[in-house]
Parts: C-alpha cells; structure tokens; sequence
C-alpha cells in the first residue's frame, strides 16, 4: 500500500468517525453503549502498547538512558587447546 493510500485511508477512517460522533447525541442507548465499549477498546490497547515499549525501552536502556551492562550479550569463543 503506497503512502498516498494509506493517508487517504486514514482520512476516511477520520471523516467517518466524526460522522458517528454527531450522529451520537440522536442515537440509541444500543449504539451509544456499543460505541463506548469499542472507544475503550481501543484506548486500552494503545494504552497497553505505550505501557509494553515503555517497559522494554527501561530495561534495555536504564533510567539514565545507558545499556544496563547485565544485559550485555557475550559472545562464546572456542577453547585453545
């Protein structure tokens, strides 16, 4: 998928999002609920996403932003005999 595709998708994924945020005050309590629970949904994973990098950045690269040595890979070199 090529950049333009992509941002024209995004655009109407966009325009069509707005549209069901006007229609909500007139809707049902059905599809009020239903769009809450999907609204969550997704808050809670991109929620969790930022949670799992922030996560992985910590123990990759320390509170003062340097490779924690312990976590160094070593490399094995073969015996001399």
């Amino acid at each position: 998928m090529s950049t333009e595709g992509f941002l024209k998708e995004i655009q109407t994924i966009g325009e069509k999002f707005l549209l069901k945020l006007q229609k909500l005050p007139k809707a049902e309590p059905v599809e009020i609920i239903s769009f809450c629970v999907v609204l969550l949904f997704i808050v809670t994973v991109l929620v969790l996403t930022v949670i799992a990098c922030s996560c992985c950045c910590y123990s990759c690269c320390g509170c003062d932003g340097r490779p924690d040595p312990r976590h160094r890979k070593s490399q094995v070199r073969p015996a001399a005999h």
